[in-house]
């Protein structure tokens, strides 16, 4: 059998035929409606479920439709995710109020739970815009006749997606029931976010009778995506005003004029267009798994893992007896009638007390194979409580440079966000110890070891001097790589000359998206397939890719007139120089999509401190940085190189592969050999040859050197980086190498003549 739709009007109108295919799609759908209703124990003779495309489409929904008028007030609770929050425009743009509370559970076993005197309402500043607003109420598209009435929602969580605090759904009914004073004439309606809550206990609905619920499935079963619900009552639905029409929203309309007569059905009413049927058909299997397993079953297994873990993340102490956790919302479990979800959010402090930041354990997750959330998880009404951050901390992180999801997760020594893990009924008790296990691996400092006359420490790295005199005259310079384009290949000279920017012509050109993006290897891998190379005594630059033909050549001397924008590399401001068609073109087949090549004409010199232990500058405002992320050059060292793979060869790796590294792995421009493993990350200057160079301190390392080159394709493995981050990290960074700038001035400020660096020469460190 062969279906052909003609178009979207089609899809639109399918349903609502009287064909064979759309009648079994409406029995699907409708059978899907009563399961959801189910789900939340809501009658379906008192609600309604609506399809959306998600839970903030369902919130959407109510804000958008709701009757707001100048009377009306919009109050939620501090602990309340940004959909829910955004509903505060539809109010105050109505001339609403909108008001944030906290609400404060009173346990007294003497007293009746249903009494209003067992909750504490805290009312923040009230929230309101001055503007003309109309006071009419349009009900789907005719004038209400609840004028003179005065609507208000109440809007909380059954879950807080940040802490994991359990709202007591008594607050339904106190508040319909006028129990809890609210200072609001008129009539409340509450609503539900129970998106985070409905995976492991749905409201009930009869129990706890609110006029508006939504969910999202994907947080139920994992899928469909881009499926939600609003669960909304019938009379909240007679209130909700639904003007725009669609396809099938309309029993019928008249083109050229004003004539409009919706459907009754207020499903039909306000789902616009095609809802997403097939998505909606898969719900059965979904729900089938929730039946087998019974809701009761699945709070019980997910609130024992959470419990466990719970409880081994408090009993984690570093060699000092101090706390490595802090959990947030862990206080309301002292209490018996409070209630927390399946869900930990937690910070993590080190040893001196400090905090690890948020994008530290989530780097570190990943090459262990774990998926955090990190971040605000778009609560900031619960972040900014359980930080203990208040409005000048917000406003002056804000002013800093921090915004959601930025990598700025320590400000001022206060974290930003956190880490939040969330159990399911898919999670195991194998899952909880591996989590365990990484926390007790990667960030519980134990004694310190000795291993090899140089220090091993699982938490913090420490920079240890343990080479000899001895060891200064055989340190020599092994090879000198040039990396013309940004994460395209190099090649090795035995000898080059050093500019003001470091090695000649080492990464002055790159290659912007089509967006003014800078292309990297970590977003376009198949940049490490180009080869580069620089003849000085043609002038040219020669490139070579797999994919193209032709070898590309290009003028060192060529004058580029064109200029584009400044471009922003790693926080540096760069003005660049542009190429033509012919070049660009080039490299889009190269790379096989858009691009242009450019390259640095000048930069604007930034200075800032790199934080390690001497607090020494990692961009210098006397120097010229070609597009570097830091220092000039990097250098690697052999004997670092080669401790390093025999931690991979002992089973320190990822246990799958054994995978060694070679000094290139890294990108180095500059290999030595002669020295102890790691003697490189105390020196503060050092000579090659007569050139004296200023180390810049250590190189953070990132998911880039897990990427290598086999047979022509580009695998990603988990290392070097899991195992370097098992012993080589310091205050969130994982170091290996160095960074130098070259010293191109006397001591009497003049600009030296030029050097050259050559394959051989002794290398001569010193250290504070």
């Amino acid at each position: 059998m062969h279906c052909i739709f003609s178009g979207r009007c089609s899809l639109t109108c399918m349903l609502d035929s009287q064909s064979d295919s759309s009648m079994a799609a409406s029995d699907l759908i409708t059978t899907a409606r009563h399961q959801v209703l189910k789900y939340f124990n809501a009658s379906p003779r008192d609600y309604k479920c609506i399809f959306t495309s998600g839970a903030t489409a369902a919130l959407k929904l109510v804000g958008e439709c709701f009757p707001w008028s100048r009377e009306s007030c919009y109050m939620y609770t501090m602990e309340n995710h940004n959909s829910v929050l955004g509903i505060r425009e539809y109010a105050l743009s109505k001339g609403a109020t909108a008001l944030a509370v906290d609400v404060e559970e009173v346990v007294d076993l003497a007293k009746n739970h249903d009494s209003g005197s067992l909750y504490k309402i805290s009312r923040h500043s009230n929230q309101r815009r001055d503007k003309n607003v109309l006071s009419h109420n349009y009900q789907n598209g005719r004038l209400s006749d609840i004028s003179g009435n005065n609507w208000n929602i109440f809007a909380f969580p059954s879950e807080c997606n940040f802490s994991g605090q359990k709202f007591n759904l008594n607050l339904v009914k106190l508040i319909k029931e006028g129990k809890i004073p609210l200072q609001q004439q008129g009539q409340w309606m509450v609503l539900i976010d129970a998106a985070k809550g409905c995976a492991t206990e749905p409201p009930n609905l009869t129990l706890y009778p609110a006029d508006f619920a939504v969910c999202s499935f994907y947080k139920i079963f994992g899928y469909p995506t881009g499926l939600g619900a609003l669960i909304v009552k019938n009379e909240a639905a007679n209130l909700l005003n639904k003007r725009y029409f669609s396809g099938g929203t309309v029993a019928a309309s008249i083109a050229d004029i004003d004539f409009i007569q919706r459907r009754n059905s207020i499903e039909q009413v306000l789902e616009d267009g095609t809802i997403s049927f097939l998505s909606i058909a898969s719900l059965r299997h979904g729900f089938k798994i929730i039946d087998m397993l019974t809701i009761a079953a699945i709070g019980r297994h997910t609130a024992s893992l959470a419990t466990y873990v719970r409880g081994k993340m408090m009993g984690l102490k570093h060699s000092n007896e101090k706390n490595v956790c802090t959990i947030y919302g862990q206080q309301a479990t002292k209490e018996g009638d409070l209630k927390i979800g399946p869900t930990i959010t937690f910070n993590l402090k080190r040893e001196d007390g400090s905090w690890f930041g948020y994008r530290e354990v989530e780097k570190l997750a990943s090459l262990s194979g774990i998926h955090l959330r990190t971040g605000c998880f778009c609560n900031p009404g619960a972040c900014a409580k359980y930080l203990g951050l208040s409005h000048s901390d917000l406003v002056s992180n804000f002013e800093a440079g921090h915004v959601c999801w930025d990598d700025n997760d320590i400000i001022n020594g206060k974290p930003t966000g956190a880490v939040r893990i969330s159990f399911g009924y898919m999670s195991t008790y194998e899952d909880a110890e591996k989590f365990l296990k990484f926390l007790q691996s990667s960030f519980v400092s134990l004694p310190v070891q000795f291993h090899n006359e140089y220090m091993l420490n699982l938490n913090s790295l420490s920079l240890v001097d343990n080479w000899s005199p001895k060891f200064v005259s055989d340190v020599q310079l092994k090879s000198i790589t040039i990396y013309p384009v940004k994460s395209c290949q190099g090649f090795s000279v035995k000898s080059w000359p050093l500019t003001t920017g470091g090695l000649m012509y080492d990464r002055e050109w790159l290659l912007q998206g089509s967006g003014g993006e800078i292309l990297t290897q970590k977003k376009v891998p198949e940049l490490g397939s180009i080869c580069t190379l620089i003849d000085l005594e043609l002038g040219k630059l020669f490139i070579e890719s797999p994919i193209c033909k032709d070898k590309l050549q290009i003028s060192l001397l060529e004058n580029l007139t064109v200029l584009s924008a400044e471009v922003d590399v790693s926080g540096q401001r760069y003005e660049v120089q542009s190429y033509n068609d012919r070049v660009n073109t080039w490299f889009s087949e190269a790379i096989q999509r858009p691009c242009t090549f450019v390259r640095c004409s000048s930069s604007t010199y930034r200075s800032y401190t790199y934080s390690d232990s001497r607090d020494r500058p990692c961009r210098d405002a006397q120097r010229k940085l070609n597009f570097v992320n830091e220092g000039q050059l990097l250098l690697i060292s052999e004997e670092s190189i080669s401790d390093l793979n025999r931690r991979l060869s002992s089973g320190n790796g990822d246990g799958k592969q054994q995978l060694l590294v070679d000094a290139m792995r890294f990108r180095p421009n500059i290999v030595i050999s002669g020295s102890s493993p790691y003697s490189e990350d105390n020196w503060t200057k050092l000579r090659i040859g007569e050139t004296c160079f200023t180390s810049m301190g250590g190189c953070n390392r990132c998911q880039m050197i897990n990427l290598y080159h086999n047979s022509g394709q580009v695998l990603k493995s988990k290392e070097p980086l899991a195992t370097l981050a098992s012993y080589r990290r310091k205050k969130g960074k994982i170091l290996f190498g160095i960074l130098l700038n070259y010293e191109d001035m006397d001591e009497d400020n003049e600009i030296v003549a030029e050097r050259w660096l050559q394959v051989g020469q002794r290398v001569y460190p010193f250290t504070e």
